[in-house]
């Protein structure tokens, strides 16, 4: 799966989650720039990121990832 098509992918994920159906990932989105997100929709966003790419991080992948382009990178690397 390439960038394009993960990014896409996870905005969908994003949008659902947060429910924002405008909202536009940047690589270097955080927290800190959408409203909703605190720990409770950061746990449902990584379950439902997991759901949507049939995978599983550990807590070391989860706990690495600073930014929206940090999850991009990972989740390339693990459909790959």
């Amino acid at each position: 799966m390439d960038r394009a098509a993960v990014t896409e992918k996870l905005t969908g994920i994003f949008r659902s989650t947060f429910d924002e159906p405008h909202l536009v990932l940047t690589d270097a989105m955080t927290a800190e720039d959408v409203a909703a997100w605190d720990s409770l929709t950061h746990i449902n966003l990584i379950l439902a990121v997991e759901r949507g790419f049939n995978l599983r991080f550990t807590m070391r992948e989860a706990r690495g990832m600073r930014n929206v382009g940090d999850l991009i990178a990972l989740l390339e690397k693990k459909a790959a």
